[in-house]
């Protein structure tokens, strides 16, 4: 019976679960930025996210979202360097700690830009 209250565990914070990579654009670099999604995923297998041509939660402009796996993190980033043309790609460890994960743990890809971070403080103070 312990060892099944063991199992049941949350995973450590330190822990990263997957990465996420926010393809940013505007209405001229849309179109772009749908390409470079679609191609990551018929490439990689990653879950694209829908496209969100405005900002959504911390991302100060339209995003697309790629879920990627920690195991395909070494082959998927450096082909989003290689491939992101001009667009920016705000990439991000998932390790439950919101906050760290947008401030702490970030790769920019291209210029960085200011993120929206009260909703993350907030749940921290309640």
């Amino acid at each position: 019976m312990a060892s099944t209250a063991r199992n049941l565990k949350p995973k450590p914070k330190s822990e990263i679960e997957s990465y996420h990579a926010h393809v940013y654009y505007d209405a001229d670099t849309r179109a772009a930025a749908e390409k470079l999604c679609a191609a990551a995923g018929k490439k990689f297998g990653v879950k694209i996210g829908r496209m969100h041509d405005n900002p959504v939660g911390p991302h100060p402009r339209g995003s697309c979202q790629l879920t990627v796996p920690t195991g395909q993190f070494a082959e998927v980033v450096p082909w989003l360097v290689l491939n992101r043309g001009k667009l920016t790609v705000f990439t991000h460890a998932q390790t439950g700690d919101a906050l760290k994960d947008h401030t702490d743990h970030v790769i920019w890809l291209g210029p960085s830009e200011r993120l929206e971070l009260s909703q993350f403080r907030r749940s921290r103070s309640a």
